[in-house]
């Protein structure tokens, strides 16, 4: 008598990358950043924890790459709103806007903060990556004050020296409103900000 042949194992096909980066900032904005670990994410997709390790190497990569993930998402939206047909203070507006946290814990913001944290021992390579992420902020918001000051909307300032500062000044103010501390709220610091940009461009 023949023994019973045994049918091969089926593969479960790994979820595509996008749908994985997409399950970890979910479960950022839901849970938190301290729950999302690599076993608790792999439940999530239908994954194991070492097959996750393969794919992405370490947990500092994961978070960077969900960073990059949720970056090329804002890029998009940033794009939009900066090439709509309004006065070049309305798009700056509506840039910080975008820039500023929604609010305490916010997901992206919890994101950015800790990868950048942990960019004290990250190599060059992971350095270069948080640099153009940056990098993209950066130049659009030189381009908008390049044209606002070519329209003669905005006095005459250095486009680029004036977008370091205002980034600084953003920067301080968001993380202000993603870590909740008290007396700095969402509203309040795009007030200032506003109140900022009316002395400063005129």
């Amino acid at each position: 008598m023949n023994a019973p042949s045994s049918s091969p194992r089926r593969r479960t096909p790994a979820p595509p990358r996008e749908e994985v980066l997409a399950a970890a900032m979910e479960m950022i904005a839901e849970r938190g950043l301290e729950k999302l670990t690599m076993a608790a994410l792999g439940r999530e997709v239908g994954m194991s924890s070492g097959h996750l390790l393969y794919y992405f190497r370490s947990k500092d990569e994961l978070l960077l790459e969900t960073l990059e993930w949720s970056e090329g998402r804002l890029g998009a939206e940033r794009g939009r709103l900066l090439s709509r047909p309004v006065p070049a203070r309305e798009r700056l507006d509506a840039y910080v806007d975008l820039y500023v946290p929604d609010g305490h814990r916010d997901p992206h913001w919890t994101l950015w903060l800790e990868v950048w944290n942990r960019s004290q021992n990250a190599d060059d390579a992971a350095r270069a990556r948080q640099a153009a992420i940056e990098g993209a902020w950066h130049r659009d918001l030189v381009a908008l004050l390049a044209e606002g000051v070519s329209r003669g909307e905005f006095r005459a300032i250095d486009p680029d020296r004036f977008a370091a500062r205002l980034r600084a000044l953003l920067d301080g103010f968001s993380i202000h409103v993603a870590i909740g501390l008290r007396g700095t709220d969402r509203d309040q610091v795009l007030r200032h900000v506003r109140e900022f940009l009316a002395e400063s461009l005129g």
